[in-house]
């Protein structure tokens, strides 16, 4: 039986929406009107009740199998918006996964309303799938069922996501172009290597020339790489998992980032990401009434970052014996002291949240602004590297036949 959402007012003039089982748009609006509603919109909503993965009421098609950001900005904005509405929670999930795209979202979205009808509550729920929603969620709905304003809150964690989205977004698409030339120039000199190489190899070998330095160095290189190739991208490969293993290790991780922060530059910029990703959590999580002490303890999980973790840990601490947020911050040096001289004014005017909102907002465009100029200006390096690398190749095969038309020899 298909499903509906309706509008309607009563004879009070107040509104209200629910969402109801009816054979048809016809036979509903008769129903509501029945009942002395003013009936004001009424739309289908479902073809077919709450999707029941286990008992498959019908076969969902997926675009993709895990959890995209944008999945769950979907998700908070959809359920935020039918809670506003005074739809309950158990039909804005029904609603909610006839549209979810991913695979292991409604698995996971299937057994929270599942729990949530067996009277758990959301904020259990969502704990029981750390992988899909992490502690920042939980403790989000645990602060919107303790102060009966979870539609607000969903809707801060909404705009939290889709900033984070949009701000993640901007870095990727300036690192993507830079990334493509250099594949581009490293498939360039594999076909150089693997397939013209060899046969100019051949052509010089039959005519007895002797080659310039320039050449013989090109075509050896060339020919270590054709006989070695297998045994280096074993090593290749190798490597990669032996570091990848070693950084994913704390120890490692930390070491890491520390070689990473001393790059000019590029360091610094890491820095202010991650120093901008600190300052959104703790911003999203005191707005909605998260205590302090707490909103640490949720950020140092959440940062994703072995440095600022153990900062942030220090700084909990140093909150605990009754410091300040920005006292324990400056001492710790890790933080940029503009970050921590808002902060303080923040700790001071009571105003903290709004401060570390600044503070997230004001580095977020520091890193597009940087990204842009990047992305900008490695372009036309990008293209001149390849264009030397692929001239010094050409030139070096080349050159040989141009000077043996010439009549000329090498000596």
């Amino acid at each position: 039986m298909p499903i509906f959402s309706y509008i309607v007012k009563d004879s009070t003039g107040h509104t209200k929406t629910d969402i109801v089982q009816s054979y048809s748009k016809e036979a509903l609006v008769m129903k509501l009107q029945s009942e002395g509603l003013y009936v004001i919109n009424v739309r289908l909503a479902m073809e077919k009740s709450a999707l029941k993965i286990e008992k498959k009421a019908h076969t969902p098609k997926f675009d993709h199998d895990k959890v995209r950001i944008e999945d769950l900005l979907v998700l908070s904005r959809q359920l935020a918006t039918m809670l506003q509405a005074g739809v309950t929670m158990l039909r804005s999930l029904d609603v909610i996964l006839s549209q979810i795209q991913s695979r292991q979202l409604v698995l996971a979205v299937t057994k929270i309303h599942n729990d949530i009808e067996q009277g758990v509550s959301l904020s259990a729920a969502l704990a029981k799938h750390p992988k899909v929603f992490n502690q920042f969620w939980v403790s989000l709905a645990e602060v919107g069922e303790a102060s009966g304003t979870m539609p607000l809150v969903l809707n801060k964690l909404a705009g939290h996501v889709e900033q984070d989205a949009a701000f993640r977004s901007t870095i990727i698409s300036a690192m993507v172009y830079p990334i493509i030339l250099f594949v581009v120039c490293i498939l360039a000199i594999l076909f150089f290597a693997l397939v013209v190489g060899p046969r100019f190899e051949d052509v010089f070998k039959s005519m007895h020339a002797e080659l310039p330095l320039m050449t013989r160095c090109l075509l050896g290189t060339f020919a270590f790489l054709r006989h070695n190739i297998l045994l280096i991208i074993v090593f290749s490969v190798g490597l990669f998992f032996v570091l990848k293993s070693y950084f994913s290790t704390p120890m490692g991780k930390l070491q890491f980032e520390r070689i990473i922060y001393q790059l000019p530059v590029f360091g610094e910029i890491t820095k202010l990401v991650v120093v901008e990703r600190f300052a959104a959590q703790m911003a999203i999580l005191i707005e909605s009434g998260v205590p302090i002490l707490y909103a640490l303890e949720i950020t140092e999980k959440l940062v994703e970052n072995r440095t600022c973790s153990l900062v942030v840990s220090q700084v909990r601490e140093g909150v605990r014996e009754g410091k300040g947020i920005s006292e324990v911050m400056m001492e710790s040096t890790f933080f940029p002291v503009m970050a921590v001289q808002m902060i303080k004014v923040g700790e001071e005017t009571g105003e903290l949240a709004k401060m570390l909102k600044h503070v997230a907002e004001f580095y977020q465009e520091n890193v597009a602004a940087f990204m842009k100029r990047f992305g900008t200006l490695i372009e036309p390096f990008m293209l001149v590297f390849m264009a030397v690398v692929i001239g010094i190749i050409v030139i070096s095969i080349f050159l040989p036949l141009f000077k043996l038309g010439q009549g000329g020899h090498y000596q």
